[in-house]
């Protein structure tokens, strides 16, 4: 925008810049919360400048890039009108390595019926040691580990891929999709459409 330049404002915050309007030198452009005037950037105040970031690393680097770092941050990638939170995964980081085995075959089985019965066949211990290991290893049980880990694995293919919340459902062990959409709303505190919708998003718009 030449001679101009934009930037983004609130109403309430940029009324002082009148003067400078008045001279041509810059377009407000109100209620963005950034805007992306080629070689100049600019964001409405502290909290939109991390918008702001987030769009560079997905200009300059991808979409997976910017969601990596935007689950870092706690912020999700792109905001609309509901401000919620999305940290990096659901399920506990382990502290050990005892049933390192187990879990792995467990992230890579999410879809099979996985019964306590089931995990302590597989990991040769009784129930009883099982679930004491795990939590000792987790800081959670067996069943808690998998439901978050179910949900990481949806999140991860509504973010990637365009499948069908039924098909994601079959593939992760959630369930039918009314089960899907009642587990995001429990954990996440959305649905999976609206997630995916945060986490799908045009390189080329600058209006988050």
């Amino acid at each position: 925008m030449t001679p101009r330049t934009a930037y983004a404002a609130s109403a309430r915050r940029w009324r002082s810049s009148s003067a400078a309007i008045g001279e041509g030198k810059v377009e407000v452009v109100l209620n963005r919360m950034y805007v992306d005037d080629g070689d100049i950037l600019s964001s409405a105040g502290v909290t939109a400048g991390l918008d702001l970031c987030l769009h560079l690393i997905r200009r300059d680097h991808g979409p997976a890039a910017a969601n990596t770092r935007a689950r870092a941050l706690v912020a999700p990638p792109r905001r609309t009108g509901g401000q919620a939170q999305y940290i990096e995964r659901l399920r506990p980081q382990a502290t050990g390595d005892h049933l390192a085995p187990l879990r792995k075959w467990m992230l890579d089985n999410p879809a099979d019926e996985l019964t306590i019965d089931v995990l302590a066949t597989y990991a040769h211990v009784s129930r009883r040691t099982l679930i004491r290991r795990f939590r000792q290893e987790t800081g959670t049980s067996p069943m808690a580990w998998l439901a978050d880990a179910r949900i990481d694995r949806a999140r991860e293919l509504l973010e990637t891929t365009t499948m069908p919340v039924e098909h994601i459902g079959r593939l992760t062990g959630l369930g039918a999709p009314s089960s899907v959409r009642a587990a995001f709303h429990r954990h996440i505190g959305t649905s999976p459409q609206e997630y995916r919708a945060l986490f799908r998003h045009s390189t080329t718009t600058a209006n988050p």
